[in-house]
């Protein structure tokens, strides 16, 4: 693979990986417990807010999940082997990785 071209896909790796972190900086709030004090919530309004409270630490989950792909992919393209499948170690298309740059596995090993 080019420089040039990894430098781009790092890039969007890095770019990719700091959105990621202000995101979970963000929604740090929304996975907190949620409080069981009737007196200041209804029980509609606490069911809501623990299935609200799920969904972020849902959301928090995959992110930190995407996050190890980037760690990843960035560790592969500092030792010579971003490009290149983890199972195979055939060339990934450029396509593919213009798709998703953390992608580790070629389209033939993700069919199978």
């Amino acid at each position: 693979m080019e420089q040039k071209q990894l430098d781009i896909y790092r890039q969007r790796l890095l770019a990719e990986k700091e959105e990621l972190a202000s995101l979970m900086e963000d929604s740090a709030e929304s996975a907190k417990p949620v409080t069981l004090d009737q007196t200041m919530v209804g029980r509609v309004s606490r069911i809501d807010a623990i299935q609200q409270q799920e969904m972020a630490l849902a959301s928090a989950r995959r992110r930190a999940q995407r996050g190890v792909m980037i760690d990843q992919a960035l560790a592969r393209a500092e030792s010579g082997d971003y490009g290149y499948c983890v199972s195979c170690d055939e060339e990934i298309s450029p396509r593919r990785l213009d798709l998703d740059p953390a992608i580790p596995i070629c389209i033939q090993c993700a069919g199978t």
